[in-house]
């Protein structure tokens, strides 16, 4: 199958010709339950051993005696190894199924786990700390997994399901201070279980073998293998598409600044609100757990009404609150004739108001990770591992490179709120790069329309001009999503109508549109 060029020309080019976006089969088959149901409970495992070094930095920090740079490396390079792996942890995926690759991650990323309970030095245990932060690239894993089984119509509320997973920054938060506690520094059974901040990841390394074999002895055998017989070549095909890398923008911004500022508020709320760092850390679970948990929503919302549409409504919000946020504390002085100096319009974020507003934050997050990766099999469905692994590796370089832009913005200005100034103009960004394209793609595909959205037209016209037939349903709808549309000119309920410019269908017509 041949789809058109995103340039300026409308004929199809060579690896167009190659691109398939066939869409897959849209059925439910047996198994997918339980597909779903291990990947995203060994994803949450896998999400809380890459993060761990958050909770576990402060007793390493007075073990070791390490400075507070020393201390942001080693959770730095479990940041970086968990993302650069994503795109070919992905192609594998597709290649030879989720069950085999998923079960062999678990086991593997359990040998740097409990070589981090042994650690006896800062620096084998930074290499231990690179090893272990593996575990992060089992996202792409799964989300090849999961859209494999699943009908097309469910894959966004499926993999909004599977990326809930990502509570799992939370997990150590809440477990590890009490481990710590309970377990004395000697150690249980002689020594062999080892006590203090070090039990943390043995009882994970535990976890995760006792995860990898309810993966294999659990899931269905046969698995889908969406890449099966493809050259690696055709697998990276998508990769030249700009809107492959658009994507990798949302994500940066969703999921990027996510775990960014999971890593930064406690800080914050510490630095700018004098809070004791018990009180700042359970304040940050407020933004992390509806930035985690609410991406099934986002999944379900997507699959109903479409992912542009949550995407603009998450942005939008995103751009009120940080917008808000990144305004410094302050007031205006006037100066009056008499030479007499009067403060008027103080401003200042108190701690509550400050909390909703990040909470808000992370509502929009967990909803728009969710709409992001909806895109990729409406536009890619073969290809997902690829261009999922691409987008997340991308998403999660964010969460690498954001915090020290945190850090110099704040040096830079003085003022704390700059943090949320670097998050307001990267969501700006990403904002106006997908409002500009959709707009060139509507008015390339359909010029004649192009002043005429805030009008009334003749919905014959409207039809014709969309290629279809007069009495065609107008709304901006999935057509093989099964549902109804609204009442067609002639009075009949007709299907949804056909899908916006992100979807593959639309891509057919799309004529030198570069996106």
């Amino acid at each position: 199958m041949t789809t058109l060029s995103p340039g300026s020309d409308s004929r199809p080019t060579a690896h167009h010709e190659l691109l398939d976006t066939t869409p897959l089969p849209d059925v439910a088959v047996p198994g997918r339950g339980r597909v779903l149901a291990i990947s995203t409970v060994a994803f949450t495992l896998m999400f809380a051993v890459w993060l761990m070094f958050g909770v576990l930095g402060i007793p390493i920090r007075d073990e070791f005696g390490l400075t507070d740079v020393q201390l942001s490396w080693i959770t730095a390079v479990a940041v970086l190894n968990g993302a650069i792996w994503r795109l070919p942890a992905g192609i594998v995926a597709d290649r030879f199924g989720g069950r085999i690759v998923f079960t062999l991650m678990l086991a593997l990323t359990a040998i740097p786990a409990y070589l981090v309970s042994q650690a006896g030095s800062y620096t084998v245990l930074l290499f231990y700390a690179f090893l272990v932060g593996f575990a992060g690239n089992s996202f792409s894993v799964g989300i090849s997994w999961v859209s494999a089984w699943w009908p097309r119509h469910l894959q966004g509320t499926a993999l909004g399901v599977f990326g809930a997973g990502n509570v799992g920054a939370s997990v150590t938060k809440f477990i590890g201070p009490a481990l710590i506690t309970a377990v004395p520094a000697a150690g249980l059974l002689g020594g062999f279980v080892p006590g203090g901040w070090r039990f943390v990841p043995f009882l994970y390394a535990a976890l995760l073998l006792i995860m990898a074999a309810v993966a294999w002895f659990l899931a269905p055998r046969h698995d889908h293998k969406p890449g099966q017989g493809r050259s690696l070549g055709s697998m990276l095909l998508p990769l030249r598409e700009l809107r492959v890398w658009r994507f990798s923008l949302y994500y940066v911004i969703v999921f990027g600044a996510y775990v960014a500022l999971a890593a930064w508020l406690p800080k914050y709320y510490y630095d700018v609100y004098g809070l004791p760092i018990q009180q700042a850390a359970l304040l940050t679970a407020l933004f992390i757990f509806p930035a985690s948990l609410l991406r099934p929503v986002g999944g379900f919302i997507s699959d109903r009404i479409g992912a542009r549409k949550v995407m603009y409504a998450c942005f939008g919000t995103m751009l009120v609150a940080s917008g808000i946020l990144m305004m410094p504390y302050g007031y205006i002085v006037l100066q009056q004739p008499d030479g007499e100096a009067r403060q008027v319009m103080p401003w200042t974020v108190g701690v509550v108001l400050f909390t909703v507003l990040v909470f808000i934050i992370g509502c929009a997050m967990g909803i728009g990770k969710a709409a992001v990766y909806k895109h990729i099999p409406e536009y890619f469905p073969h290809d997902v591992g690829a261009v999922g692994g691409l987008v997340g590796s991308l998403g999660a370089l964010g969460g690498f490179f954001l915090p020290p832009l945190f850090a110099y913005a704040t040096a830079w200005t003085g003022a704390p709120q700059a943090t949320f100034g670097v998050l307001f103009v990267t969501t700006l960004i990403g904002t106006l790069w997908m409002h500009a394209t959709i707009v060139h793609m509507l008015h390339t595909a359909s010029p004649e329309l192009a002043n005429r959205f805030e009008k009334d037209g003749d919905e014959a016209e409207w039809a014709r001009a969309d290629g279809g037939m007069p009495g065609a349903p107008i709304d901006d709808e999935d057509p093989q999503s099964g549902r109804a549309g609204r009442p067609t000119r002639d009075g009949q309920d007709g299907p949804d109508t056909p899908p916006t410019p992100d979807s593959p269908d639309q891509a057919k017509s799309e004529k030198g549109i570069p996106a």
